[in-house]
Order: structure tokens, then C-alpha cells, then sequence
């Protein structure tokens, strides 16, 4: 399933890529039916995935930490929406069910993609903060155990306090990059959940575009599905890559 979508927008950046160079009509067209017919395929492998997620989010029901079960079971519902709005497309497009109005029926699909995404990421941006704190406290420990001062506190009082003129800009600059520094490092040490943000990040584009909240244009589109199908690859081949729960 993950070769055959990264296999779709390849074609689909490939036929930009061949647009903006000036390739044959005829190379464009065989392209573009060759991403049609891969299409197809995977929503005809995707016949069965409603009922698989819909056991996912039964599963995630019974998670401990309140935030995790909200996000998890609500994108695995939205998933089971999304893959039975795929499976009336597929319908259509086969000829089971000629009269679907596919482009009302794509963009219910889309919809609850993108819904499933935004969770998926409110999810992501949850686990980053607990991972964040414990890092940041940890330290802090570290800190206090060695006799050194905490970051950004009063031992930094060169940069002057918020009485200062011209103290308040330096310290803040100085707690944001503590931050960024502090979020490289947890994402560093975690790569399920680096991997799971990018995933996440690449599939967004896709419903953006499709329901025209952000005209990406195909190109766009194409490089981050293509990205996204690689990662899941990878996630296949290296299952400790694959965010738990």
C-alpha cells in the first residue's frame, strides 16, 4: 500500500515536473493516467480499512491519559469516515455506482482527512509538551545537583531584568532559543515522534489543496505525499519507528 502511494505522487510531481519543462501532451497524458489507475488501486485496497480503524478507535477509547484517548479515538473515527467516503469514490469511478457525485463525495473524504490530520498532530504537539517538561525539569535537577544556576534566571542578570531598558527583547530572544533548543533535543531523542510530525506535516498539504483552504499547486503536493509514503516505508520496515500508542 505504501509503495503504490508513493508510486501516485511521484507521477503526480513527475507530470508537473514534465508541465513546467514543456514535455509532449501525449507523455503528460500517460502520466496522468498512470496516476488515475494507481489511485484506483489503492482505494480498492482500501476497502477493508473502515473496520480496521474503527477497531483502532476502540482500542484508544480505553487509554489512561485523557488528551491522548480524546485525539487518538476522534482521527480514528474521522479515518473510518474518511476511508467509507473512499470506498463510495471508488464506487463510482469502477462503474459499481455510475451516479455518485464524486466531487461532493471527494470533498466529504477530504474533510475528514483533514480532520484526522489536525488530530493527529494536536496528539503530536501534546506528547511534544509532556516530553518537553520532563526534559526541562530533568535539567533542572541536573542543574541544582551540580551547584550551577537555572538558564534564563537570575544568574543571567546581565541581560537585564524587565525593570532594564532594553532587557525584556534580550531575555525573551534568550528563552526562545532555550526552547527551540530544548524541543531539537526531546524530538532528537525521540524519532517516532519526529517522524510522526513530519508524516503528519507533508500529509496536511494534500486536504489543504484538494479543498481549496491553501492552493498548494500539484508540485507541492506531489513532493510531500511522495515524502510522507516514504516515511510510512519506513515505518513498515522499521516498526520501532512507529509512534505508540
Amino acid at each position: 500500500m505504501g509503495k503504490l502511494r508513493a508510486a501516485q505522487y511521484a507521477c503526480s510531481l513527475l507530470g508537473h515536473a514534465l508541465q513546467r519543462h514543456g514535455a509532449s501532451p501525449e507523455l503528460q497524458k500517460q502520466i496522468r493516467q498512470l496516476e488515475g489507475h494507481l489511485s484506483l488501486g489503492r482505494k480498492l485496497l482500501r476497502l477493508g480499512n473502515s473496520a480496521d480503524a474503527l477497531e483502532s478507535a476502540k482500542r484508544a477509547v480505553h487509554l489512561s491519559d485523557v488528551v491522548l484517548r480524546f485525539c487518538i479515538t476522534v482521527s480514528h473515527l474521522n479515518r473510518a469516515l474518511y476511508f467509507a467516503c473512499d470506498n463510495v469514490l471508488w464506487a463510482g469511478k469502477s462503474g459499481l455506482a455510475p451516479r455518485v457525485d464524486q466531487e461532493k463525495w471527494a470533498q466529504r473524504s477530504f474533510r475528514y482527512y483533514l480532520f484526522s490530520l489536525i488530530m493527529n498532530l494536536s496528539r503530536d504537539a501534546y506528547e511534544i509538551r509532556l516530553l518537553m517538561e520532563q526534559e526541562s525539569s530533568a535539567c533542572s535537577r541536573r542543574l541544582k545537583g551540580s551547584g550551577g544556576g537555572v538558564p534564563g534566571g537570575s544568574e543571567t542578570g546581565g541581560l537585564g531584568g524587565p525593570g532594564t531598558p532594553g532587557g525584556g527583547l534580550p531575555q525573551l530572544a534568550l528563552k526562545l532559543r532555550l526552547q527551540v533548543l530544548l524541543l531539537a533535543r526531546v524530538l532528537r531523542g525521540h524519532p517516532p515522534l519526529l517522524l510522526d510530525v513530519v508524516r503528519n506535516a507533508c500529509d496536511l498539504f494534500i486536504p489543504l489543496d484538494k479543498l481549496g483552504l491553501w492552493h498548494c499547486g500539484p508540485g507541492i503536493v506531489g513532493l510531500c505525499g511522495l515524502v510522507s509514503s516514504i516515511l510510512s516505508i519506513l515505518t513498515l520496515i522499521y516498526p520501532w519507528l512507529r509512534l505508540k500508542p
